[in-house]
């Protein structure tokens, strides 16, 4: 049951960030804005630790990997993504991120020599034919730039949040609750944007109304403090592939919300593209059948 609520939480919360990344784009430059999604989501993480005493300190030897998780998770992923959100609507975004799941198996199986089973390069073929399909009127047929840029920045973003991943499964192997990983991980990011903003000289911008003060509350508390620690806690449970595929669930609440505020319209092929992704998640998680001997059986991904 546990690794239930943490899928359906991490689906939910991520399914709506990216209305409100959109809602971001504008007079502050990206680097600020990221920025302060970072920097409030630390303290905020941070100070909740400290206050209640379960505030740890890496290791020297392991602060190298919490770094790497720093720099992929919590600063050059969202960078992407929220450049992208300038070219292409945010529930595209979040299509483009649930290949996620591809990125994951094949660097787990780069850096930690797991197999990739067949049913992963099914789901995964079902969740890339999808988004053929919804980016194909576009991309194929409009011959849209910017819609180009916007795919591969977001197909950028989701590489470094795959390299998240892996750092992320290897800290969790050393001992290091993911909490802990991510109040570090949080601050280091948080600074790296900050020692980015110095470098390239980009205006400090004070956020403009209490639409962007609202959408950078939601994703520095829920989106980030509450979002990133559900959903790292499941890749220490059940492994990265399979945590990766509740990436594919997050079309389906992004899309909605990007055709109510966004004026993004499903059109007959869309909708069939999001069926796949869909079908494919269905592969992914579909219980297979007991097989002999016992240590042979896979374990059922979502079951506490």
């Amino acid at each position: 049951m546990t690794n239930l609520l943490l899928f359906s939480s991490t689906v939910l919360i991520w399914g709506t960030t990216w209305i409100a990344i959109a809602l971001q784009i504008g007079p502050v430059p990206v680097l600020v804005s990221v920025f302060y999604r970072f920097a409030l989501a630390a303290l905020v993480l941070v100070g909740v630790l400290a206050l209640t005493g379960r505030l740890k300190v890496p290791t020297l030897k392991q602060q190298p990997f919490i770094l790497v998780q720093a720099l992929s998770l919590f600063c050059c992923n969202f960078l992407c993504f929220y450049y992208a959100a300038s070219y292409v609507p945010s529930g595209l975004i979040s299509v483009v991120f649930s290949l996620a799941t591809v990125y994951n198996a094949v660097n787990a199986r780069i850096f930690f020599g797991d197999q990739i089973k067949p049913r992963t390069l099914v789901a995964a073929g079902l969740g890339a034919t999808g988004l053929a399909l919804l980016f194909g009127p576009e991309i194929f047929i409009a011959v849209n730039p910017d819609s180009w840029k916007g795919i591969g920045l977001s197909a950028l973003g989701t590489l470094f949040f795959s390299f998240g991943n892996m750092a992320s499964r290897r800290n969790s192997a050393e001992g290091i609750a993911p909490i802990t990983a991510n109040a570090w991980g949080m601050s280091y990011g948080a600074i790296a944007l900050l020692a980015l903003i110095g470098i390239t000289g980009t205006p400090i911008v004070l956020p403009p109304d209490q639409t962007y003060l609202a959408a950078l509350v939601y994703l520095s508390v829920i989106g980030s403090v509450v979002g990133f620690t559900t959903y790292l806690m499941l890749v220490s449970r059940i492994g990265s592939q399979k945590a990766a595929y509740a990436t594919v669930l997050f079309p389906v609440v992004a899309l909605t919300l990007s055709s109510l505020y966004e004026d993004y319209h499903f059109t007959p092929l869309a909708m069939v593209g999001l069926i796949l992704t869909l079908a494919g998640n269905a592969v992914m998680f579909a219980r297979l059948p007991r097989r002999q001997p016992v240590t042979a059986v896979e374990p059922a991904d979502l079951k506490a």
